[in-house]
């Protein structure tokens, strides 16, 4: 039986103005084959970043690859697997420029999760958690941008912004839970090296606030700071509820 056609382009316009031509599958599971990117796939924490994800076929391969490594791994009980599912999912991240694309990867990539997951809850004869598949769809949309690789930038101008998704707690065979810290960078953070605080909330830069000419009647002016934030470590399944508390610096 002859095998359908796979569609690399979606039309002559969008390669000419955007160079959009999607890898075929068979090429997608080469590249993910080869030797460093396949011991990567079989690390629970490593990440990946692909900065022209187009509709996902890259992150969706790595992640069947590191879901399958988790089954296998730290799948003893359903609660385990979920627990570690989710933190081999956290670890991938990308990047797309066209709405379309980036809508389509993160959809792609919420399926793929979803089907493996009820696979396993099966297998267990067990229900999916509504907590798990919450906090997937929060680590994926954190994780994958609209924006533009080369500017770090998404289209309103302010800087791409990813999470990191940290666990505290020792990861091991017999490890059942997994708490984390979310913290998140910006691009130019990450490319840069910077270390944040854990927990830490990118916080946007507003502009000096006009003062009411009262205000120089004062002789003590006092300028009203706005408080900062900080993500509560969670346990891995509540990120959903995106918890966080004030802090200062």
């Amino acid at each position: 039986m002859d095998q359908p056609i796979e569609q690399l382009i979606k039309s002559k316009q969008r390669v000419q103005k955007h160079g959009e031509v999607f890898t075929p599958a068979w090429m997608v599971k080469k590249m993910i084959e080869t030797e460093g990117i396949r011991e990567a796939c079989e690390n629970l924490t490593a990440t990946f970043l692909e900065p022209a994800a187009g509709e996902g076929n890259f992150l969706i391969a790595i992640l069947m690859k590191k879901l399958e490594m988790v089954e296998r791994e730290y799948g003893k009980t359903i609660q385990q697997f979920e627990q570690f599912s989710l933190l081999a999912l956290s670890t991938l991240y990308g990047i797309e420029l066209l709405e379309d694309n980036a809508q389509m990867c993160v959809m792609n990539v919420f399926e793929v999760f979803s089907d493996y997951y009820t696979k396993v809850a099966t297998n267990f004869d067990q229900s999916k958690n509504p907590d798990v598949i919450k906090s997937a769809k929060v680590i994926i949309k954190a994780n994958i941008a609209q924006g533009n690789f080369l500017t770090r930038k998404i289209e309103t101008g302010e800087p791409i912004i990813f999470s990191e998704w940290r666990a505290i707690n020792e990861l091991a065979a017999s490890t059942e839970q997994i708490t984390i810290n979310r913290t998140e960078y910006t691009l130019d953070e990450i490319y840069n090296g910077v270390d944040r605080e854990s927990g830490v909330m990118y916080k946007k830069e507003t502009g000096n606030k006009q003062l009411n000419l009262f205000d120089l009647f004062n002789e003590q002016l006092e300028v009203e700071q706005e408080p900062y934030y900080r993500y509560k470590p969670v346990n891995i399944t509540q990120i959903y509820k995106e918890e966080v508390e004030e802090y200062e610096l």
